[in-house]
């Protein structure tokens, strides 16, 4: 795979992430949300990496199951 094939567009990242590309330009415009470059004056690419880091880094941790610390 080249690196090209590891970059997606503003469509394509919304979609990976299960997102409105509404909601990714909001977070590009506060500085929130995943990683992403500029490869023009308004082309705007993500790396898949830095989407499944972003992911990874919101994941919740289980909370403890009630039982196990009662016995």
């Amino acid at each position: 795979m080249n690196e090209q094939e590891h970059t997606l567009a503003p469509r394509q990242a919304a979609r990976y992430l299960g997102i409105s590309e509404a909601a990714l330009r909001l977070w590009r415009s506060r500085g929130e949300g995943p990683r992403y470059f500029r490869a023009g004056d308004k082309l705007v690419r993500y790396r898949r990496a830095d989407l499944d880091s972003w992911i990874e880094s919101r994941l919740s941790e289980p909370k403890p199951n009630v039982a196990s610390l009662t016995a």
